[in-house]
Parts: C-alpha cells; structure tokens; sequence
C-alpha cells in the first residue's frame, strides 16, 4: 500500500497546523489525495511534493491566489519545482551578499576603517544597475523603471521574476531536445518573453529593434547570458536565434 499522511502526521512534519492544511484544501490548493470513512483528510507522497511547493511559495512572499495561478499554470512537477529551486538560489545569492556586506560593516567599524558605500549596501536592492541603465537608455528609463519596480509588492516581484525563470528554463528544455526555433512550440515560448516584456515599462509596444537588441544583448554580455546558459551551453544564443525569428515574422 502506498505512503498516506493522515492531516495531523503531515502537519507535524510540515511544521504548520491541521487548520492551514484544511484551508488549503477548502481553497483548492491542497485536495486530500483520500477522505477515509471517518471523515479523516489522508495525503499521499504527490501531496507532499505539492504542499513543499506551496510552502515554498510563501515563503516567497506570494499569496495564496498568486500561488493558486502558479500551480494551475505548472502541471510539470519536476519542472516547477526547479523553477522554484532557481528563485531559492536567487534568494540565497542576494541574503549571501547581505550577509558579507553586515559582517564587512561590522569588522570596519570595530577595527575603526572607513566604510564604503558599496560595501554596505550590496544585495539590498537593484540600484547598483543605475548609473548602467541611464548610460545605456537614458535618465528617464532609468525612472520610470525605478518607479515601475517600486510600486510592485514584494509578491509581484517575485511573481515576475518567475515567469521569466520559466521562460528560461524552456528555452533550454527546447534546446535540448534540438527543437528548431522556428517550431511553433519554440516560438509560443518567443511570445510569451515578448508578452513579459510588455508588462515592463519599455515606453510602448516592444518594437523589433528593440527585442532584437535585447536578444543580441543575451548573448554579448555575460551576466545575460548565464541566466540562459545555465540551462545548457549556447542557449543564450538559442534564444537569440529565436527572438529574431519571431521579429521577422511577427512583428
């Protein structure tokens, strides 16, 4: 017979109660795998898996509908829960600089040092883009994105930061498989980087020039680049390929 947790055993393990799991449930986000003759919820291992995902999730700092989208949107398991190892690993990188910048301060300012700006505001947010960003696309773009990232929550960012990972991670599961990018499967995933590119201030609809430009940028500039080729070698330049296919033809 297979494992099954009743709602009690998988609250304990979970470290939450048997009221969140039974909210869970009523909400959709976590159906009992069984109800047993005596009323009793039972999970099975598929269960397990979907509340760690939940789980991990709010500890994102999504809320429970945000977290209904993703898991209704994310049928591959094994797929979602790398998407959610990405973000981890976002978080881990961002808390691990937090960490040297607080133990940097605290030595400097125990041995008397001078402290450097730099030092000790690395990893708390995106500004150090901004003297890159006005050199590149002007002080404006440079505001009104600021403004745009800003006015998100914290659970709108990380909503939005995922999309894009999952656009990546196709990008390179379609790469891997040799699927051309002219396919309509590859250039379904094309459409939707442009759509998430729209949802970002770019001044108006995302021209050809533009999204061509960026393509080309995935691939020149290294810190670009990694965020694709860490699903496998080239596929920054896969996504290139793709993106100017889908100028040429669609735009």
């Amino acid at each position: 017979m297979a494992a099954e947790w009743s709602i009690q055993e998988l609250a304990k393990v979970a470290r939450t109660t048997s009221r969140t799991l039974r909210h869970y449930g009523d909400l959709g986000l976590l159906p009992p795998s069984r109800i047993g003759s005596n009323g009793y919820r039972y999970y099975d291992q598929e269960s397990l898996v979907r509340l760690q995902r939940i789980l991990l999730l709010r500890e994102l700092g999504l809320g429970l509908p945000a977290i209904a989208e993703v898991l209704a949107g994310q049928k591959d398991t094994a797929a979602a829960l790398r998407t959610h190892l990405e973000l981890l690993k976002h978080e881990q990188d961002r808390i691990a600089r937090q960490i040297t910048s607080v133990q940097t301060t605290l030595r400097k300012t125990e041995a008397g040092e001078q402290l450097m700006a730099n030092e000790v505001f690395d990893g708390f947010d995106h500004a150090q883009y901004q003297d890159e960003v006005i050199e590149r696309w002007g002080k404006d773009a440079w505001d009104s994105g600021n403004r745009w990232w800003n006015s998100m929550s914290e659970a709108e960012k990380k909503a939005h930061l995922q999309t894009h990972v999952d656009i990546a991670a196709d990008y390179g599961r379609a790469r891997a498989a040799g699927v051309p990018v002219d396919s309509d499967e590859v250039q379904a995933i094309v459409q939707r980087h442009y759509d998430w590119l729209g949802t970002t201030p770019t001044g108006g609809p995302v021209s050809a020039q533009y999204f061509n430009g960026l393509g080309e940028m995935y691939v020149a500039d290294p810190r670009f680049a990694k965020n694709y080729d860490k699903h496998g070698e080239g596929t920054a330049e896969y996504v290139r390929d793709a993106i100017r296919m889908y100028a040429a033809t669609r735009l």
